[in-house]
């Protein structure tokens, strides 16, 4: 059985939920479609103890303006985060805009990029409404 994106976003929380029925509705609300992906990425920041963490962990889906993430810090809504992609060398200033629940694997947070960068996942698949990378200069050598 497929269900969209955030369907199956629903299949990975604690409780069951059946998938919704109008699935469009839903993600016209969203700025970019979401994409169900494991990306290891570096995380730091601090906790909500104020102390300094660096964590190493998944995400669960992604888009091109945050993602959704197992965290094992204990952090607040609100907070802000530094998450690293170590296979783009990226880094990108970050958001937390919600906590879920608790897991083996960590909390569930899902991070809000402070600027859109589609590209910083890495992902060749991207939907249709995540922006392309502009195209290179042609060369000005004759």
């Amino acid at each position: 059985m497929r269900f969209p994106v955030d369907c199956a976003t629903r299949l990975l929380q604690d409780t069951p939920v059946a998938p919704d029925p109008h699935p469009q509705a839903e993600e016209n609300k969203r700025r970019s479609s979401r994409v169900l992906t494991r990306v290891t990425v570096r995380a730091s920041g601090k906790n909500i103890h104020g102390r300094k963490f660096h964590e190493t962990c998944q995400t669960i889906l992604v888009n091109a303006h945050g993602g959704l993430l197992y965290l094992n810090e204990s952090v607040q809504v609100g907070g802000d985060i530094l998450i690293a992609n170590p296979a783009t060398e990226e880094e990108q200033e970050c958001r937390i805009v919600y906590l879920g629940e608790f897991s083996k694997k960590g909390h569930r947070v899902a991070i809000e990029f402070l600027s859109p960068a589609p590209h910083f996942w890495g992902i060749e698949f991207a939907p249709q409404d995540w922006p392309r990378r502009p195209a290179p200069a042609p060369d000005t050598i004759h």
